[in-house]
């Protein structure tokens, strides 16, 4: 029997390019950042998408995860509307 091959991440498993999986990788904690704030921030969507900026059928995307609709610049300009900070850690590949 093969060894099940193991992964640092999901992204990691879903993509073979590194440099597309640690892409989606901080989008999707970028998106889970953002909707944790929203949660905090209660409301109704219309409200919350007015706190960000956005439209509301672009703030269903966001609680709904649709990760392939936003790139890294979009996400770190709806971190900075929601009051949030962006911190940055770069480290050697494995």
């Amino acid at each position: 029997m093969a060894k099940a091959k193991q992964f640092d991440s999901v992204w990691d498993a879903l993509e073979s390019d590194p440099a597309k999986a640690a892409s989606m990788r901080l989008r999707s904690e970028l998106m889970m950042a953002l909707t944790g704030r929203l949660e905090k921030h209660g409301g109704t969507q219309a409200e919350k998408a007015k706190f960000l900026g956005i439209t509301q059928p672009r703030l269903n995307d966001l609680i709904r995860g649709k990760i392939d609709k936003f790139s890294l610049d979009a996400l770190i300009t709806l971190i900075h509307a929601a009051g949030m900070k962006v911190s940055v850690k770069i480290g050697k590949a494995a």
